[in-house]
């Protein structure tokens, strides 16, 4: 899902999608387009940065982004309605939209995103808040930043929204669908293919579980759960208990993964499960099939083979038509000769085929699409959205059985039947998922697209997911217009194939016989509960819920559960009455639940005062209580979300039974009483927990009763304190026990907290010696959990700490737990509630007044801090700026990081003395300078006099070097030069398609010196083979266009400006392959726009 200013990746769900039906009797709404550049992008310093306002459907729009990301190391952009400050109250409107960053080089990378959401007052903006990683976006090589000018695409339909939710799934299909509980599209569409595998079911059913676990910490119960639920539930299902005993958080639900990566975890995870179990190998019999690897020699008589299992195939879709070509793509020959030869055993380097050949396939057979591709020559990952064609019926037995190894079993026919196609919708940085699926291998197909269920055809289910380019009908027929083309994004991924032989076993009946007793029983009370509550909320209008607190419910209650006020509504005793009940007929039923006669009852509303306190205000009048109690809800407090609470007053006799309450004047306030005992740090309710006293009275007259209720001498002093309000703070006043009760302005519902007199001798021994001190201490405390900014997701400790705590206090109490003398050395980072993870930026050293100031994160309040230790003191840290310079030697090939601390206002010639008693230069009196390179070219060579603080070494690398005596002594008509590495993508016949690579360097280009001459020089610097060499081309680069030279070409005279500052747009290019290893992530194709490997951790 994707959430205002959080992280998301679920995107788009195409509304061409609802069902034919529908759209005929909705009106296909027009779709805007917005177009939004920005100039001068890379020197925009606010934090979010708003477009200008367009219209489409009739409502004001406009798209929001922050430059520099939204507490993540990506561009955010998001759809916000430009005038929702002003709009009435309680509006909504339903848009699908799609926002995209244009590729100012080659649209095929432009970057679109698609989703749609439901805007209100509560959230008015919806998008990406991990669009695009701002590395790629300010990469100028990239073509996203051109000149430094950035575009921005929106389109915009605004929809009705009763034409998509309208539907009834289970009604009109029979199935019902998976809520998405964020970013778990790709995780719906795997567990409905599942599901709809009725062998693999049964399966599932059959695994041992036990009445006591819980389906949290039990992926067997939880997927039992799940299944049983698809089968028999009317309504869409949930999925949180699975991913709870899968052991993810709310991050992880937010964060988007690969369905083929998550299919081989969770299938890896279930055959452990399984182990030891009736159901112990479904897994491999359904999923696993074996090929053989092979190495044979051609003029030897020598043959390597190796067996292999796998449950899945991954099948290439770049350069084939169609299943059936990446099938002969995958059994493809490689020879093995030349420099390539295999050294066979005893026969030395030999000249042999090598290849793969199925021994067998599996009952049901899983492939898995390559529509995702890593491209070398842009260092990115792309999708691959070719027409790839998949038949309904596939035949891997075709041609003699080309597929097969000589030891396959031919026996075993291998014609398979299509059962379900699993689609992405979107592009390589986020997407949609979504399944379609003929449950009974039957010509009915169904699209499962999260909690929707829809019947198809099977054009649209296979041929319409082939992707590739689609054709838009002409507007006017008969002219000679060329007709438009768009690239379809929506294409197939994984397929599941049934084989034809193992179809009646694998699609067997699956019914409640197969389904433990314990399951059904626990199932159908879920079920029963669950329509229970659905009952209860749809006749809500017609019973009132009475919540009765009594002096019992106060005395468990205070000093547990509550300090503040009374009771807590939500654990006393709770009775759902029809409204048409007359109440003194509800007095009759609680005489039957607390045996208090009706005669001995009274019942008091409470009301909420003006300082957000909570009091029961006065006694229900005999015209009252004669009326329904439908009535009496609406005398009371309104904000009860439609309960009437109520207070039962119970007098008691002598003989502790109850007794008529006596009249209540005006002149009579029932107040209540708790009492505290500092030594304990306690604060309790005694019974009885409220009497009656004469407003004309004094405190002074009650104090005999006060002792004798807790045992103490009938003269015993004791205070007096009226807890007033504890929100915002808290207000606790002492009472003169002279005044009389109205001078001290005490009314019916007030409460008095009264103590032992504290001598100065006790005060000394308690922490809080008076109930105000308690009071405000129990406020204000707050239970910190500690975990190391190393490892975020583990607690280390917690501490008891205070609100109010000031931050010296709170990194002083860490350092103390943890043995650190010096507290100023601890670096606290506060908690990111929406992501769950550390905020990017520490807190800064006495940056905010108190310890609720670190944990408050927008409007919500957290209970983690993440802490370090730094190798010096925070307020020295915070002055000094640390640059990470890489530092090239002038006659080694080694490259050395060196971490710089200086003064923020130091110099760079500052930096470059600290760095010269750090590195071995060539020669004691060696010059360094200091460069900027981003993306392999030099961008910058800072001036001695510059000042550090403005520096950025996040994005930019930082270079140090020592300059050559040739250079510090150039002739009139000499030239220093930019010389950069690069290679050209021969797939793409476009000259913008450079990429640079390597290390840039300067070389000095003397007057009338030839190509030739340079790359003499260009060789010994480099060190670079005759072999290899002698396949570099050079060429004159101005802008990104090559310009290849002859050996004879002077090369000074292509080279006019004398300068080398912001001369990077012009360079002498060596164009060769790139050797250079790379990031060891980008190897494998799975692992595309994800930011972490799907985990399962339970």
């Amino acid at each position: 899902m994707l959430l205002p200013h959080t992280d998301s990746a679920d995107a788009p769900r195409p509304w061409k999608n609802v069902s034919t039906l529908e759209n005929q009797l909705v009106e296909d709404p027009p779709t805007f387009k917005f177009s939004w550049t920005v100039e001068n992008f890379s020197r925009l310093n606010m934090k979010k940065h708003y477009s200008e306002v367009f219209v489409s459907g009739g409502y004001k729009w406009r798209v929001l982004i922050f430059p520099k990301g939204n507490n993540v190391d990506f561009l955010s952009m998001y759809l916000d309605v430009a005038d929702s400050t002003t709009l009435p109250y309680g509006w909504s409107r339903y848009a699908q939209f799609s926002l995209a960053v244009i590729n100012q080089m080659d649209s095929r990378y432009t970057i679109r995103k698609e989703t749609h959401h439901q805007f209100n007052v509560r959230e008015s903006d919806w998008g990406f808040t991990s669009f695009m990683p701002l590395s790629e976006l300010y990469d100028p090589s990239r073509g996203y930043l051109v000149d430094d000018t950035f575009i921005v695409e929106a389109e915009v339909t605004v929809r009705k929204v009763f034409d998509y939710w309208a539907h009834d799934s289970k009604k009109e299909t029979g199935y019902v669908g998976i809520k998405n509980q964020g970013a778990t599209c790709y995780m719906n569409s795997l567990l409905q293919t599942l599901y709809h595998i009725p062998y693999f079911r049964k399966s599932v059913y059959h695994m041992p579980t036990t009445e006591n676990d819980m389906p949290t910490g039990s992926i067997p119960l939880a997927l039992q759960s799940l299944f049983y639920k698809l089968q028999y539930s009317e309504r869409s299902v949930g999925t949180r208990e699975l991913t709870k005993s899968f052991g993810w958080d709310t991050y992880d639900s937010f964060m988007q993964h690969d369905v083929q990566e998550l299919n081989r975890v969770l299938s890896e995870k279930l055959e452990d499960k399984m182990k030891g179990t009736v159901v112990e190998g479904t897994i491999q019999h359904l999923f696993e099939g074996h090929h053989m690897n092979y190495i044979e020699c051609i003029n030897v008589d020598y043959k390597s083979t190796r067996k292999e299992s796998f449950y899945d195939l991954q099948l290439d879709v770049k350069g084939c038509r169609n299943v059936y070509d990446s099938f002969d793509k995958y059994v493809e020959v490689e020879r093995l000769e030349g420099d390539n030869k295999y050294r066979a055993e005893q026969h030395g380097l030999q000249d042999a085929k090598k290849g793969v050949l199925f021994i067998d396939f599996p009952p049901v057979l899983q492939l898995q699409l390559k529509r995702f591709e890593y491209d070398f020559m842009r260092d990115t990952m792309v999708k691959i959205n070719d027409r790839y064609e998949f038949p309904l019926q596939l035949d891997l037995d075709r041609e003699n059985g080309k597929y097969l190894s000589p030891d396959a079993d031919r026996r075993t026919r291998n014609l398979y039947t299509l059962h379900s196609v699993l689609v992405h919708s979107g592009g390589v940085h986020g997407g949609h998922y979504y399944a379609f699926i003929r449950p009974m291998l039957c010509d009915k197909w169904f699209k499962f697209d999260d909690e929707r269920v829809t019947k198809e055809d099977a054009k649209r289910a296979s041929e319409d997911q082939f992707g590739g380019e689609e054709e838009l009908p002409q507007a006017n027929p008969g002219f000679n217009n060329a007709p438009f083309k768009f690239t379809k994004y929506s294409n197939a991924y994984m397929l599941v194939y049934i084989r034809e032989s193992d179809k009646e076993k694998i699609m067997c009946s699956v019914d409640e016989k197969d389904i433990a007793e314990h399951l059904r029983v626990r199932f159908k009370k879920e079920q029963e509960l669950k329509e229970h509550r659905r009952k209860e909320k749809a006749e809500a209008h017609l019973y009132t819920i009475i919540k009765v607190a009594r002096n019992e419910d106060l005395a468990q209650q205070i000093g547990r559960d509550m300090y503040f006020d009374l009771v807590d509504h939500d654990k006393v005793h709770s009775f759902r009455i029809q409204k048409q009940t007359p109440f003194n007929l509800f007095k009759e039923e609680m005489s039957k639940e607390f045996g208090i006669p009706v005669q001995f009852q009274r019942f008091w509303l409470w009301a909420k005062r003006q300082n957000h306190t909570y009091r029961p205000n006065r006694p229900l009048s005999p015209l009252e209580e004669a009326q329904p109690v439908g009535q009496l809800r609406e005398v009371s407090n309104k904000s009860n979300n439609g309960e009437l609470r109520l207070f039962l007053e119970v007098e008691l006799g002598p003989d502790l039974g109850p007794i008529s309450p006596p009249l209540k004047t005006k002149e009579d306030i029932l107040l209540f009483f708790k009492f505290y005992e500092p030594q304990k740090e306690e604060i309790r309710c005694l019974l009885p927990s409220c009497f009656f006293v004469k407003a004309a009275g004094k405190p002074i007259d009650v104090l005999p009763k006060l002792n004798e209720m807790v045992h103490f001498d009938p003269n015993e002093e004791i205070e007096l304190y009226e807890e007033i309000k504890f929100e915002p703070s808290v207000m606790c006043e002492h009472i003169d026990k002279k005044l009389t009760f109205r001078s001290c302005q005490l009314e019916d519902g007030d409460i008095i907290c009264y103590q032992k007199s504290a001598s100065a001798d006790s005060e000394e021994m308690c922490r809080y010696p008076d109930v105000p001190s308690f009071l405000e201490y129990v406020h204000n405390r707050q239970v910190v959990h500690f975990r190391s900014l190393e490892k975020p997701k583990e607690e280390d400790f917690s501490l008891e700490l205070s609100k109010l705590s000031t931050y010296d206090d709170v990194v002083e109490r860490v350092a103390h737990h943890i043995g650190l003398d010096d507290p100023a050395k601890i670096r606290l980072t506060a908690h990111n509630c929406y992501s769950l993870q550390p905020k990017p930026q520490p807190i800064k050293y006495r940056g905010v007044e108190h310890l609720s100031d670190m944990l408050v994160h927008h409007n919500q309040t957290s209970d983690i801090l993440y802490y370090e230790v730094l190798d010096i003191p925070l307020p020295e840290l915070q002055y000094l700026k640390t640059l990470k310079i890489a530092f090239h030697h002038a006659t080694k090939d080694e490259v050395v990081i060196h971490s710089i601390r200086l003064p923020k206002n130091s110099t760079v010639g500052d930096v470059i003395n600290d760095l010269k008693a750090k590195v071995e230069l060539s020669h004691p009196d060696a010059e360094l300078r200091l460069l900027e390179v981003f993306y392999h070219k030099i961008y910058k060579i800072f001036p001695a006099n510059e000042k550090i603080e403005n520096i950025n070494d996040q994005y930019w690398t930082l270079r140090a070097e020592e300059v050559l005596e040739e250079e510090k002594n150039l002739g009139p008509l000499d030239r220093l030069i930019h010389v950069y590495h690069f290679t050209r993508d021969t797939t793409q016949n476009q000259t913008q398609q450079i990429q640079n690579f390597g290390d840039p360097f300067f070389l000095v280009v003397h007057d009338g010196e030839t190509l030739a001459d340079i790359k003499v020089r260009i060789q010994k610097k480099l060190q670079v083979s005759d072999e290899d060499f002698a396949k570099w081309k050079f060429a004159f680069l101005s802008l990104g266009l090559p310009e290849y030279l002859k050996d004879s070409d002077i090369v000074s005279h292509r080279f006019q400006r004398r300068d080398i500052y912001g001369a990077w747009e012009q360079y002498l290019g060596l164009e060769h392959p790139d050797t250079s290893p790379r990031r060891a992530h980008t190897a494998n194709q799975n692992h595309h726009v994800f930011d972490r490997p799907v985990r399962i951790y339970n």
